[in-house]
């Protein structure tokens, strides 16, 4: 059974199957990231999730089409290889807000993303895939018997054909044996003082150096990339300077406030197109999705295994590390970038792609 609501007169959202189906596409890495980030730092893993469930409702009614809001994954596999400081991760948020806001207002961003070059937003995500690649690895060490089990269902379901979701099928393997090992986990909704906690910021090299290599990837994909694809698959009139502005309105927003770092993206806009979302309403589902999970079951983050956590993490750096390379013109700048950032840090890499692109004339 399905059936429409008009909002306004150019919107509607669809109260429908294909739309919770939808919902899933958007959320087989932001679940498993979220998670990480809770169980591997300071931030409330309730808090993190009603904003995204806010954010997922607010910008798909404003826009009036399933939008995509996903962490800054750049960030994310900083503060979870424990490269950046929560403290450092909060200061990159609101820079990243400032500048993005700014982007937007001034209609600046296609230039922004010409000097920067596909090859460097492209390197930058091959570097962030390793990084994320190498946590996951030591996490998943942890529990040899666990791990080879996530890995046995990540594999069945991509020889399967379902390669999309085996990160999202592996979390929910992680879930059960966490309810098996702590049992059902009592409702609670976050306490006022999560809610309001200012917290601690801090301003170092390291929090600029992350701002840089998170604004690569947030230009080229959050952005531009995701601007195409919602005319290509929507036929929505949504400009990249558009799309950056609400990621710095809504990051000004909730990061001082215990959310973490959020952008839109291609890859949720591709997953909710692929899983059949066509208005926005999986985004209203998916919202009121992430809120059930921080009121019913946030309990069983501190029995999640770390083991089943690390192959999570990997299966995110592949699907990330086969983006930045197949869509990339040349793949061994792509990959030195990407190995700098690394052996560096992204902010490095992406100072030093900027200049060799500008250098060796690659337009």
């Amino acid at each position: 059974m399905a059936f429409s609501i008009d909002y306004r007169e150019d919107a509607r959202f669809d109260v429908a199957w294909h739309e919770v189906t939808g919902a899933v596409g958007d959320s087989a890495t932001v679940l498993p990231v979220v998670v990480a980030v809770a169980m591997l730092t300071d931030l409330s893993l309730p808090v993190m999730l009603l904003w995204f469930g806010a954010m997922q409702v607010v910008w798909g009614l404003y826009y009036g089409m399933p939008v995509s809001i996903e962490p800054m994954k750049a960030l994310a596999a900083l503060v979870v290889a424990g490269a950046v400081s929560t403290g450092e991760l909060v200061v990159a948020g609101l820079l990243l807000g400032v500048v993005l806001l700014a982007l937007g207002w001034t209609r600046t961003l296609e230039t922004v993303e010409r000097y920067v070059g596909t090859v460097v937003v492209r390197g930058v995500q091959f570097g962030v895939a390793l990084v994320l690649f190498e946590t996951g690895l030591g996490l998943a060490g942890g529990d040899l018997r666990l791990a080879a089990l996530a890995v046995g269902v990540a594999v069945a379901l991509t020889v399967g054909g379902y390669r999309s979701v085996s990160a999202l099928a592996v979390f929910a393997v992680g879930g059960v044996v966490a309810l098996l090992s702590s049992g059902m986990p009592t409702p609670a909704l976050p306490s006022p003082d999560a809610m309001l906690t200012l917290p601690a910021a801090d301003l170092t090299v390291r929090s600029v150096e992350a701002t840089l290599a998170q604004l690569a990837m947030t230009v080229g994909n959050a952005a531009l990339a995701t601007s195409v694809l919602l005319g290509d698959y929507f036929d929505g009139d949504v400009s990249a300077d558009q799309l950056s502005t609400s990621m710095g309105a809504m990051n000004l927003l909730a990061v001082p406030l215990g959310g973490f770092p959020m952008c839109h993206g291609s890859g949720g806009v591709a997953g909710k197109y692929a899983f059949g979302a066509r208005t926005p309403g999986a985004n209203v589902v998916l919202g009121v999705g992430y809120a059930l999970v921080a009121v019913l079951t946030v309990g069983l983050v501190a029995a999640y295994p770390t083991s089943v956590l690390g192959v999570i993490l990997a299966l995110v750096a592949v699907q990330l590390g086969r983006t930045g390379l197949g869509e990339a013109d040349s793949t061994l700048p792509v990959v030195a970038i990407g190995v700098l950032g690394v052996l560096t840090n992204l902010g490095v890499a992406f100072v030093v792609g900027v200049v060799g692109y500008h250098a060796l004339g690659e337009r």
